[in-house]
């Protein structure tokens, strides 16, 4: 790579050690840059960091459009890259950035896929019908967390038993930048989670002190839960364009606000650090709205 490595990696160590992010952010981070720099190789030859211009950055993403990269892709490299240049400027690297005369394509507006509230109680119902065997136990566990609580995929295969207060009837999460959130639990859930856990410590000896494990008794990862889901949201919900875990995240936080919930208190349960994060859920459906004028005009 012509532009030095170091000054990648030492980026790189300080979203890790510093802003302390994600794995999965920082990841997120070394690919763009590497496709970034990768690209200026083979097209430009070797570039000091400093002679990066806006020109060659104007270049990448139109090869990226080119590619077929969706407008939320493309800004989500830009944003890498204006990361990446900042930092330098502060550490005295560079004098400018390359990025002040860079234009993204605009984003439209995509409201989040959710479950209906018919379908999604068709759903919790089949979950009743399962046999008891170790994956359908775990799509039954991974569907009523994500629907009950809202928390991230992330967030509940690290969950820890300990995190769950029964006397409470809540649960204490750990989201982006390690902050904690509490998300209160009623009783059914905790019914569910007890008999989980009661299943759990006749069949494993030791299970990590995690919350979720597979059929083998090991912690539960990322692939197995989504295929779990996607499965059963396959199977029982046919209506979906979309059937991942995300998509039972954006159900909770739907069925809240269209049955009044205040936007605010949606923001803290979703672990959201900006309420603009949290107004896209403000969409109501149809049948919603009807309702609302049936209900609020007196000649309805």
């Amino acid at each position: 790579m012509a532009v030095s490595e170091t000054a990648v990696q030492t980026f790189i160590d300080y979203l890790k050690f510093e802003k302390r992010y994600s794995p999965h952010t920082i990841r997120s981070y070394q690919d763009d840059l590497a496709q970034f720099f990768n690209y200026l190789d083979l097209q430009f030859g070797s570039l000091k960091i400093e002679e990066i211009s806006s020109a060659f950055v104007r270049s990448w993403l139109a090869s990226l459009m080119e590619d077929g990269n969706v407008p939320k892709t493309i800004h989500r490299k830009v944003s890498s890259l204006k990361s990446f240049f900042k930092f330098h400027i502060r550490g005295g690297l560079i004098q400018q950035t390359p990025m002040s005369n860079v234009s993204t394509p605009k984003l439209g507006k995509r409201l989040p896929v959710f479950i209906k509230e018919e379908d999604t109680q068709v759903l919790l119902d089949s979950l009743k019908q399962t046999s008891e065997d170790w994956k359908s136990l775990n799509a039954r566990m991974l569907i009523v967390m994500f629907y009950s609580t809202g928390m991230r995929l992330s967030e509940l295969i690290q969950l820890q038993e300990k995190q769950i207060d029964f006397g409470k009837f809540q649960i204490k999460v750990l989201g982006k930048g390690n902050k904690e959130r509490i998300i209160p639990m009623n009783k059914t859930i905790i019914d569910i989670i007890e008999e989980y856990l009661t299943l759990k410590k006749k069949e494993f000896e030791k299970t990590d002190g995690f919350f979720l494990v597979t059929e083998k008794g090991k912690k539960m990862y990322p692939k197995y839960a989504y295929l779990l889901v996607n499965r059963f949201l396959t199977d029982s919900v046919k209506t979906l364009d979309k059937k991942s875990p995300h998509v039972l995240r954006h159900t909770f936080a739907t069925h809240l606000t269209n049955n009044g919930a205040d936007l605010n208190a949606v923001k803290e349960l979703l672990g959201h650090s900006s309420l603009a994060s949290t107004q896209v859920y403000t969409h109501n459906t149809i049948g919603k709205l009807k309702e609302v004028y049936k209900k609020a005009h007196p000649k309805a």
